[in-house]
């Protein structure tokens, strides 16, 4: 009763296989989005857009590519860090080479360069898989932490060994450097998270995705029935790594402004990347915008409960932060390893038929 699909119907295919044929969840998503785009500029201030809003929008993009790789494809990647880092290291070179051209194109260039260092490092997954492929993206994630360490060309040859995002307008805005406006820099990541979620998830329901699919299904079935093992796996590490990319140009440039490789795109962002995932569910689009968002509000949540309410010292709320999301991890791999998609999923089951018994 809350939820119906009742006197939806197709009559082409077009229709019959768009994105979301049920005409509730497009208008659900049609409102979404009128409410990002529309009025949460006008509402948002410096707190609420560095606190929440551009970590979630950043990491959402992040997770997208993750989640292609690792729960649309099967292959498993600890190396999100260090794509990001490219990421931002590329945008960097990019925006002091090139001071006249649009930041737009700075952003989508640098997920390019990244894509192309994926399919590099992806190369290994068609001789290993599994474990194994988990260690070789863990040496990729180290190898390229102790190159943008080392090669002083990347951080041009400043003595800190940080690299700064130097201001960067787009039509008359300011988007990076110190002075921005928190509706400029969230409209700028909006524009990219969006884009990245209607390409991704096209490309999912596509033949590209099904060729993913099939490999993380049974590889040697796919290969059996016709998929090219090696283009569906270079093409998953090319399109993961893109996203991961924009990520990390958007994490440094617009985000953080200044960063230092080993500090910013660490193991520990591989792993926070790769929780958003498993806790918002393999293989969703959709759970990679909850996992982010949870991840992201999270430690915002704890902070105001243990330290502004009940006074508790910083590193203990800290600590609890961990002992949660190890918690939720483990339930989920346990209980529920499609993640929170999966129960938003069960809800919407639930509320096809209440009030009646299911």
């Amino acid at each position: 009763m809350l939820y119906r699909e009742a006197g939806d119907f197709s009559s082409t295919y077009a229709q019959d296989s768009q994105t979301f044929p049920i005409r509730f969840d497009r208008y659900r998503y049609y409102f979404v989005l009128a409410f990002a785009f529309l009025v949460v500029p006008f509402l948002i201030n410096d707190y609420w857009a560095n606190a929440i809003l551009l970590p979630f929008l950043i990491y959402a993009i992040a997770a997208i590519g993750l989640n292609i790789l690792v729960g649309y494809c099967g292959q498993v990647s600890l190396g999100t860090g260090g794509f990001m880092a490219v990421g931002a290291y590329a945008c960097y070179k990019l925006m002091t080479a090139f001071p006249d051209v649009s930041m737009f194109v700075h952003v989508i260039i640098a997920g390019l360069i990244t894509a192309m260092v994926g399919v590099l490092f992806g190369l290994p997954s068609l001789r290993i898989k599994g474990f194994y492929l988990a260690v070789a993206t863990l040496a990729a994630q180290f190898f390229l932490v102790w190159l943008f360490n080392r090669v002083s060309w990347f951080y041009n040859y400043s003595a800190s060994g940080q690299i700064n995002a130097p201001e960067r307008t787009v039509f008359g805005i300011a988007v990076t450097g110190p002075n921005t406006d928190a509706w400029a820099t969230y409209m700028f990541c909006l524009i990219f998270l969006t884009l990245s979620a209607i390409i991704a998830r096209n490309l999912t329901r596509g033949t590209v995705g099904r060729s993913w699919m099939a490999i993380r299904d049974m590889d040697i079935a796919a290969e059996i029935i016709g998929v090219n093992p090696l283009k569906a796996k270079l093409t998953a590490f090319a399109v993961s790594s893109f996203f991961v990319g924009i990520s990390g140009a958007l994490f440094f440039a617009v985000y953080l402004g200044a960063v230092e490789v080993g500090e910013a795109f660490g193991i520990q962002k591989s792993f926070l990347v790769l929780f958003m995932v498993i806790i918002g569910g393999l293989g969703s689009i959709f759970g990679s915008f909850a996992g982010a968002a949870f991840l992201v509000v999270l430690p915002v949540v704890l902070k105001i409960v243990g330290v502004d309410w009940l006074g508790w010292p910083t590193d203990i709320v800290a600590h609890f932060n961990l002992v949660i999301v190890g918690g939720l991890i483990v339930m989920f791999l346990i209980v529920e390893p499609h993640g929170l998609a999966q129960l938003w999923r069960l809800a919407k089951e639930k509320l096809r038929l209440w009030p009646f018994p299911h």
